[in-house]
């Protein structure tokens, strides 16, 4: 099982030549060069070209590269997506992803323009009707024509559009962001959380990274460089966890407990079904190593 570490991924304004520039030399798994909401409307041809450029490029080394390119119902949308495509990044996020139609338009342009099929489409999951729509959102992912493989939460538009506070612990948004995490489980794709606004309060940020894990996310986006480190560091398996899962594995793989559903580990009785999740912590742990 090879899978590819999406702990951190950072937001980086397509307008700003030195962001892109440090964006090669930050820790984070990936990065989003972001054509959207940090870029002014007198930027955005600049910010298109300057990102296209970069992309071509090269240089991000193993950082996964995502172009956020502007809304389907925006101006900029289709010159955005013709920019990215013909850039070939990793991933084209687009914004304000709200039904299942619309990832079928971006897919037959994608196919229209010829574009290199490695690039895949991430959908921003940020409005109230995206999340009453999210099952057939997900399901687009069968489809391999539409491109599908992530979702990232947007969960200021989130809070913006239905009211929610944003309050610690997130207790308006949990239906939504659960709700999400388990569309994006049944169709085999990955899920990252939305960003932590409060950059210099580094407790409530370590707090909000613990219960993305434990609400299942592959990972966090990210506003700040100083953000990246533990971030990283909470969607790691610990040592410990490795440690136990390698234990697990190994106890299934004996002969005598093939065709078994439960064993006994240290006095605990553990099913298969841990074995399963421990083979993946593993990978990702492997795939973590690699990286360093």
């Amino acid at each position: 099982m090879t899978l590819r570490p999406r702990r951190s991924v950072l937001y980086m304004p397509g307008s700003n030549a030195r962001a892109l520039e440090k964006a090669k030399t930050l820790a984070a798994d990936g990065v989003i060069l972001d054509l959207e909401d940090s870029v002014a409307p007198e930027a955005k041809e600049a910010a298109r070209r300057q990102v296209a450029d970069a992309v071509k490029a090269g240089g991000f080394g193993g950082r996964e590269v995502f172009i956020r390119v502007n809304g389907v119902d925006t101006p900029w949308h289709a010159d955005d997506l013709r920019a990215a495509a013909h850039a070939a990044p990793d991933v084209i996020l687009v914004p304000k992803i709200s039904s299942p139609e619309m990832l079928e338009v971006i897919g037959r342009r994608l196919l229209d323009m010829h574009s290199d099929h490695k690039i895949r489409i991430w959908a921003m999951i940020e409005t109230p009707l995206a999340i009453f729509n999210i099952l057939s959102i997900a399901a687009e992912a069968r489809d391999s024509e539409s491109r599908l493989s992530g979702f990232v939460m947007g969960t200021n538009d989130l809070a913006k559009d239905t009211r929610a506070r944003i309050v610690p612990g997130r207790a308006p948004m949990l239906p939504w962001l659960t709700t999400c995490v388990a569309a994006a489980r049944i169709h085999g794709i990955d899920i990252l959380d939305g960003v932590y606004n409060d950059i210099g309060n580094a407790e409530g940020f370590a707090a909000e990274c613990a219960q993305a894990v434990d609400l299942g996310f592959d990972g966090k986006t990210l506003i700040h460089p100083g953000q990246i480190e533990p971030c990283n560091k909470a969607f790691s398996p610990s040592a410990e966890e490795v440690a136990l899962a390698r234990k697990m594995i190994a106890a299934f793989d004996l002969p005598e407990n093939k065709s078994k559903g439960v064993v006994s580990i240290d006095g605990r009785m553990v099913e298969r079904l841990h074995a399963e999740m421990a083979r993946r912590t593993v990978a990702i742990a492997d795939a973590i190593g690699a990286k360093t």
